[in-house]
């Protein structure tokens, strides 16, 4: 894909359905009895491969139009399928799924591709092990070959990564339980399972834990759920590209609609304020228990933006906040006076790709002075970008944050392998044509 630089972005946009929010819904349906509708469900590919699982798994899953129609099975009707189930590139796929997998009756093998194979699995075959599961794997990555039984022990686990997809794992085969599993975290993550349990009427409990920054997650067995209509707000991650881009070109003037606000999703948003980019969100709706709005931003002239971050550095708490947006805050980042800095980010050199060595690379190419570290990279800033050439790397985050850096570079940027984008966000390059003046 080659990528020409911009003036300005102007129009008013609505992104597709919340990936986070799609896989939780489909997964959760399945599991009741009746149909339940799930309304602007995500278009991604890595939906696609949940509801490929879930089909191989016994779930009648019907599409109409923008919507998808699950016909739930209950809580342990999932039949066995007739070969490995392939998650293709999502590790939200494999990890929600292997918890729902503890609790059925049978054997089966979770796979996906090789980049899927080589992202750490131990996290969550550690506490599925405590709870009584049986899973083989190879290094602790798939293939998971996962033996199921018809109760797990309930269980008290401290997550030592901060990580939502093995706290909803957790939760996920906690529901099969004989006891209330809870699991305690030192940085909160985003909650969008514990939302949607809730939801299908569930009871999640939620506090603070024993000591100060510590907060526990805790569900216990149930008989049965009950179909529920769900309406799946906006990605807002998908949200933060066109925000940034917006942001960083002097005159734009960008209106994102329905778009989900989850507190534990909008920091990018938080922090672009923070640096003195002009954006407003306007909290006005609640659809299916997640708050949702719309997203607001006006560019700037560099010397119009008020800074009022003390410290440029990202690290500690604020990482899991926003680690799918690190490849694009570090783009922002290079047009910022004193540049930024990432740390406690190890977390990203196993994603789809080692998004650090990626990011580096690619802002290096562009022009930029960058020092990487084994937990992160400072860039400097502002650069007046160049257009290069970037190897996204299959990684679709990076093929989405080096479009961004292209629109404000000097020249043409040229991003290979871009259809990686599909993995999360199919309609990308085209919603961006929609939007850029030229």
């Amino acid at each position: 894909m080659i990528i020409r630089p911009a003036k300005r972005i102007r129009g008013r946009l609505e992104m597709p359905g919340d990936k986070s929010i799609s896989h939780r819904a489909a997964m959760i349906a399945a599991l009741a009895r009746s149909t339940s509708r799930i309304t602007n469900f995500s278009t991604s590919e890595d939906c696609a491969a949940t509801l490929h699982c879930l089909s191989a798994l016994g779930v009648p899953i019907d599409r109409d139009g923008k919507d998808i129609l699950v016909t739930g099975v209950g809580l342990r009707g999932f039949r066995a399928p007739a070969g490995p189930l392939d998650c293709a590139n999502s590790g939200t796929t494999m990890r929600l799924l292997a918890g729902l997998l503890t609790f059925q009756n049978f054997t089966s093998t979770l796979t996906g591709d090789s980049s899927l194979r080589s992202r750490p699995m131990q996290r969550i075959i550690d506490p599925l092990r405590m709870m009584g599961a049986e899973i083989e794997s190879k290094d602790g990555r798939a293939p998971l070959a996962i033996h199921g039984r018809n109760f797990v022990q309930p269980i008290e686990y401290e997550l030592p990564v901060a990580s939502a997809q093995t706290k909803s794992c957790i939760l996920f085969a906690g529901l099969g339980g004989s006891g209330r599993t809870t699991v305690i975290e030192h940085v909160p993550t985003r909650d969008h399972t514990e939302r949607m349990l809730r939801w299908f009427g569930l009871t999640v409990e939620s506090g603070d834990a024993r000591r100060d920054g510590e907060v526990f997650v805790a569900i216990s067995p149930v008989a049965g759920l009950s179909a529920r209509d769900v309406q799946i707000p906006g990605d807002v991650s998908s949200a933060a590209y066109f925000a940034a881009a917006a942001a960083l070109l002097e005159d734009s003037e960008l209106e994102i609609a329905n778009v989900g606000l989850n507190p534990s999703r909008t920091l990018f948003l938080s922090y672009l304020k923070l640096l003195g980019f002009n954006l407003n969100t306007d909290l006005s709706l609640e659809v299916s228990n997640e708050p949702a709005g719309t997203v607001r931003v006006n560019g700037l002239p560099a010397t119009k933006r008020k800074n009022s971050i003390q410290s440029q550095t990202i690290e500690g708490p604020m990482v899991a906040g926003l680690i799918d947006e690190l490849p694009l805050l570090a783009v922002v980042g290079s047009q910022m006076d004193g540049g930024l800095e990432i740390r406690d980010a190890r977390e990203l050199r196993v994603k789809e790709s080692d998004r650090i060595a990626a990011t580096a690379a690619g802002l290096t190419a562009m022009g930029a002075r960058v020092e990487e570290f084994e937990d992160g990279l400072r860039v400097s800033g502002p650069t007046a970008l160049r257009g290069a050439s970037i190897e996204s790397r299959g990684d679709h985050r990076i093929a989405m944050a080096f479009t961004i850096a292209g629109l404000i570079a000097r020249g043409e940027t040229e991003i290979k392998d871009a259809g990686c984008v599909a993995v999360s966000f199919p309609d990308f390059f085209e919603l961006i044509d929609a939007v850029t003046v030229r």
